[in-house]
């Protein structure tokens, strides 16, 4: 199992990022998969969610209207579109996938969110 996270950067308040998770190693749309983030300091947060279809999302309240999760089974790969960035959401973020009662991370993109 390989998650590769990409698209992280340094972005002003106000502004965009789009995150990606390429996935391989096991089958990408029989999984649901999750975005997570840790901030210096901070516990890992689940950010959003998503189920293997892609029909059913859901989002910790701090982000939502803000952040949308989705995926393309067909390329297997999640993305994060990250709107109107804030401090607040810097932080260190990651892909998930459970198979089988095993938790599965990628490596972690940072997002850093200051003038």
């Amino acid at each position: 199992v390989q998650l590769v996270e990409s698209g992280g950067g340094l972005v002003q308040p106000g502004g965009s990022l789009r995150l990606s998770c390429a996935a391989s190693g096991f089958t990408f749309n029989s999984s649901d998969m999750g975005w997570y983030r840790q901030a210096p300091g901070k516990e890992r947060e689940l950010v959003a969610s998503i189920t293997n279809t892609g029909r059913s999302t859901g989002y910790v309240g701090s982000v939502k209207g803000r952040f949308t999760i989705s995926r393309d089974n067909a390329k297997n790969t999640m993305y994060l579109q990250m709107n109107n960035l804030q401090p607040g959401d810097t932080a260190v973020y990651y892909c998930n996938t459970r198979l089988a009662r095993l938790t599965y991370w990628g490596q972690g993109t940072q997002v850093t969110v200051s003038s």
